[in-house]
């Protein structure tokens, strides 16, 4: 079986289900709109906030469409999506996405870090949004510094936004007394749940669209099935939607019925 035997079975002029959307294609379900909502406002306020969810939950992707609004021309995005560089890599990693060299010793690593932040609002007049990704693997040191670094100016005036994107787990951590100052900074936290079986079900017919197909494709059972075990998370509809399509495929379906969803949960469920 070939992605193109499986395109043209369906009459699909892509596949659907797929990573690589643009942001003005996505689904826009309730949690997926409200995390947008509030990072926008976070950025605008540039504020510190917290953006939690399970794996899959769409954390990433509600990012990414919130950031696609924002002006290219006023607006500064430094994303780090790996945390495991140390408390000196996330100041180095500033610094590198601003355009500047980081100094060795971490102890003028800071200034310059602090430094090169104000000098983008105040020459270059471009506020910075600082994303923060996979950040419940943060470590203590890392945290301690994120707050001497958002300490600068916090309490008048913040020269970037700064968002903690990340697993549950984050959220207790940050409540710990440990970061209680940092705690306290939190202007915002968000937690990202799965969608709505109605929701799951026009999601699935939204992404059908994308690829050509407008017409009932899932049954009423397989959506149903498809939202219990993906618990109503993006990614996971995504996984067992395409193995639902594959199973259909292998034993001749027009449709997927429940019995090719069924296929499609003990092929992504089973090791």
């Amino acid at each position: 079986m070939t992605i193109e035997n499986l395109q043209a079975h369906y009459g699909f002029t892509r596949m659907p289900f797929g990573r690589g959307l643009a942001p003005q294609m996505l689904h826009r379900h309730t949690a997926h709109a409200e995390a947008v909502a509030r990072i926008g406002w976070c950025v605008s306020e540039r504020a510190l906030g917290v953006i939690t969810g399970e794996v899959g939950a769409g954390k990433t992707v509600a990012i990414r469409a919130a950031l696609a609004g924002l002006d290219a021309s006023r607006t500064t995005v430094i994303y780090l999506a790996n945390p495991a560089v140390g408390a000196r890599g996330l100041y180095a990693g500033i610094v590198t996405a601003l355009g500047g060299t980081p100094r060795f010793h971490k102890a003028s690593l800071i200034p310059q870090t602090s430094e090169m932040l104000a000098a983008e609002e105040h020459e270059r007049g471009r506020g910075v949004v600082l994303v923060l990704d996979e950040a419940h693997l943060l470590g203590v040191d890392q945290l301690e510094e994120l707050r001497l670094l958002t300490n600068a100016d916090m309490d008048s005036h913040s020269p970037f936004a700064c968002l903690l994107v990340g697993q549950p787990t984050l959220r207790r951590r940050i409540k710990l007394g440990t970061f209680a100052a940092l705690d306290q900074r939190i202007a915002l936290r968000y937690a990202m749940t799965g969608m709505q079986p109605e929701e799951t079900k026009t999601y699935l017919i939204h992404h059908l669209k994308l690829a050509g197909r407008s017409d009932t494709l899932f049954s009423d059972d397989a959506t149903a099935l498809i939202h219990q075990v993906s618990r109503g998370l993006p990614r996971a509809v995504n996984n067992l939607a395409v193995q639902a399509l594959v199973a259909a495929f292998a034993t001749n379906k027009t449709i997927v019925d429940e019995s090719s969803a069924r296929a499609a949960v003990t092929e992504v469920t089973t090791d």
